[in-house]
């Protein structure tokens, strides 16, 4: 099944324009058939500026509020890696998640929280979607987002 079909199955809507930075950088580079993505947020639709949820997870938000960042963040990252390579079925392989919680002092439940971003790309692209990733708790993040997932692609 071609992997626009798979997110039409799983009722995943891509944004029509993936969320640019806020900085001087690029949403995503190429280099030896690998791609990487700035960190995503989670974005409402895309719309830079529109967080779906902010602050920290473990006091402000719950852990299926983080997750729903997750996945938000996810879907948002594989709106980028359509805008680089056009085609979804290009993807080889995801890679790495290099994930970011914005979390409370003493919060845990990392991987809880990560496995939305997780479950989308294993959802979405199935074998070729299971990854290596990192879970790592920070004090402050950009525009209070409670978390930002890096993803490494291999195209093919």
């Amino acid at each position: 099944m071609k992997i626009e079909e798979k997110l039409n199955q799983l009722g995943v809507v891509l944004p029509e324009l993936p969320p640019r930075g806020a900085g001087n950088y690029v949403s995503w580079t190429i280099s030896n058939n690998t791609i990487y993505t700035s960190g995503q947020l989670p974005w409402k639709n895309g719309k830079f500026g529109d967080l779906a949820y902010a602050g920290r997870v473990g006091s402000q938000l719950d852990i299926a509020q983080g997750y729903e960042c997750a996945r938000i963040c996810a879907i948002n990252a594989i709106a980028q890696l359509k805008d680089a390579v056009k085609d979804l079925d290009r993807i080889g392989k995801i890679i790495r998640l290099d994930c970011h919680i914005q979390a409370a002092e003493g919060f845990k439940e990392h991987s809880d929280v990560l496995d939305g971003a997780s479950d989308v790309f294993n959802q979405v692209f199935g074998e070729k979607g299971l990854h290596t990733r990192s879970a790592l708790g920070i004090n402050q993040s950009p525009m209070d987002a409670p978390v930002i997932v890096y993803v490494l692609a291999e195209i093919i």
